[in-house]
């Protein structure tokens, strides 16, 4: 293994929330006067920590969203992670490899510690990530394309940028994880390998990571 440090993207990587997620925000946003389209979600708000998604909104229209959107939103996207949610597949099987080969992991979400941690007990993936390798935007304040979370993840692992690798699926992640100074590898389950242009290399089934990385 070449890297010191995997770090894992959570939405679209480690568990099979976007169509889930996109699907209600695209919802919650036209009930809030903001018609919005499934694809146009993906498109715009794919890998966005929430207040991004008031930012350009704001900066659309010129109004802000209703101060219960998030936790209406939340509440929507939890319910359906408890009754829909599933893991990506392979994703368990490159960690439980990582652990085998003693490779040090951890997540760097766009999504709140809350959002994490319910979509990882419904799928089991909470055996393998504690909240001692869980960082999530809220622990920076600033989420992706900025650096932050990908940099702060690293500092709290206690490995160099230049030694880590990371695993994303939206074209904002692959910037943050650029803009870090870190290797990117772009998940396109979801996510055209055009759209991820700038990784360092693109993989379209789990079980093609362990090749990259070694």
């Amino acid at each position: 293994m070449r890297y010191e440090l995997v770090i894992f993207d959570n939405d679209g990587v480690l568990v099979d929330s976007e169509p889930i997620s996109n699907t209600l925000l695209a919802a919650h946003l036209t009930e809030a006067g903001h018609p919005t389209s499934y694809e146009v979600s993906l498109r715009d708000y794919m890998g966005s920590a929430m207040h991004r998604i008031h930012d350009i909104v704001r900066e659309r229209t010129g109004r802000s969203l209703p101060e219960d959107f998030d936790e209406t939103f939340h509440a929507r996207v939890f319910a359906a992670f408890e009754r829909e949610l599933e893991a990506v597949a392979g994703a368990a099987d490159v960690v439980k490899q990582l652990v085998a080969d003693g490779v040090p992991y951890c997540v760097a979400s766009s999504g709140s510690h809350e959002r994490i941690r319910v979509g990882h007990r419904k799928t089991g993936l909470d055996t393998w990530f504690r909240d001692e390798n869980v960082f999530s935007a809220e622990d920076v304040g600033r989420g992706k394309p900025a650096p932050d979370l990908f940099l702060h993840a690293a500092a709290q692992m206690g490995v160099a940028p230049e030694r880590c690798v990371v695993v994303e699926d939206s074209p904002l992640g692959v910037q943050a994880a650029r803009a870090a100074g870190m290797d990117v590898y772009g998940f396109t389950a979801m996510t055209s390998r055009e759209k991820l242009a700038d990784a360092t290399g693109c993989f379209d089934d789990m079980t093609a990571l362990f090749g990259l990385l070694r």
